[in-house]
């Protein structure tokens, strides 16, 4: 059954009727042709020891109906040691392409028990694979990489990686030409004490000239408010312009988090907020929730001290939140909408 309209929250199927399961995930268009890849958590249930099953690409011409194109990026089922086996917590791939080498690079960020977080990096000749690892367990400029988000320049087509130094700052590299390492130059950005107020899951926006910069705050699956901040190079310095979400009184982003921001290359100004509702049931505990959490994340309270769970993780449930971004000036907005279609905008 066709459908007419994306229903950020709800439960979102593919054409043949299944769960899309393309979680922390990002949109990538080839040839007239969106592609919408991210973690296969189809058998993510609790108690599973499953953290995922590879990368799953879905394919449509209206980012509304979405063909199930398969695991383009499968999981290493027999080598425990592989950062692809299922039990390693892979997370948020990135594909970009390189027009120099005709390669569609992915990294990964892969954590392991610890909190140890490194990264794999692997390329194809086609946006559906197969791909070839190049490099594992790679420490970017010998740091702990959390997530992050790749960005080429439409003019020079050089290349850019943010990403969270974990528990400490944001970081944007330049890549090599190939975009599968980091050359060494790197400025930092938003300095922090301490979870939750670390910024992670950035993702980077490009118009008029600016640069924003989209994170969360550092608190596992819970949602907290997201901030943006604009900066005139890919380096910045960037300035804070506080939670895209101002409307939002529960100060969750939607009850999301986003992890990219695709900008439609046949409409006018859209650029879509690309967000996953990591847990569905929170929203049954409400401002109880909320407010354990906060407490628990006080300054100055023991980080160790364990928390009152009131959600239950099941990340094969997961939903996703997909929201157009409003500029107020220079400033970007995300209001919620129960639904809304890409047609709605101008063509470009």
């Amino acid at each position: 059954m066709t459908q007419q309209y994306i229903r950020p929250g709800q439960v979102w199927l593919d054409t043949k009727g299944e769960r899309i399961h393309a979680h922390g995930g990002s949109v990538l268009t080839v040839d007239g042709v969106h592609y919408w890849y991210g973690e296969n958590k189809e058998f993510s249930t609790p108690g599973s020891g499953i953290w995922h099953w590879g990368v799953r690409c879905y394919s449509s011409t209206d980012l509304v109906n979405w063909d199930d194109r398969g695991v383009i990026i499968p999981p290493d089922e027999d080598d425990e040691s592989s950062p692809l086996h299922p039990s390693q917590g892979l997370d948020r791939p990135h594909i970009i392409f390189n027009a120099q080498t005709g390669k569609f690079v992915c990294w990964v960020k892969v954590m392991t028990k610890g909190s140890v977080q490194r990264s794999t990096v692997l390329t194809a000749d086609s946006i559906l694979g197969p791909y070839e690892i190049q490099r594992t367990w790679l420490r970017p400029l010998d740091m702990s990489a959390g997530d992050f988000d790749l960005v080429v320049d439409p003019h020079d087509g050089k290349g850019y990686y943010y990403f969270e130094r974990v528990h400490s700052e944001m970081i944007c590299a330049d890549l090599t030409s190939d975009y599968t390492d980091v050359t060494g130059y790197y400025s930092t950005h938003f300095p922090q004490p301490q979870p939750p107020f670390v910024r992670e899951a950035p993702a980077h926006l490009q118009r008029g000239g600016l640069h924003y910069l989209l994170t969360s705050g550092t608190t596992g699956y819970y949602p907290n408010p997201s901030e943006s901040a604009v900066a005139r190079s890919y380096h910045g310095p960037f300035e804070v312009l506080g939670d895209l979400h101002p409307s939002d009184e529960s100060r969750t982003s939607f009850h999301s988090q986003i992890s990219s921001v695709f900008r439609h290359p046949g409409k006018k100004d859209l650029y879509i907020a690309i967000a996953d509702r990591w847990l569905p049931r929170y929203l049954d505990h409400g401002d109880r929730a909320r407010q354990a959490f906060i407490e628990h994340f006080a300054p100055g309270r023991d980080g160790d001290e364990p928390m009152e769970e009131f959600a239950y993780v099941d990340t094969s449930i997961a939903d996703y939140v997909w929201l157009p971004i409003r500029f107020d000036g220079d400033r970007p907005v995300v209001e919620w909408r129960e639904e809304w279609s890409p047609d709605e905008y101008e063509d470009a």
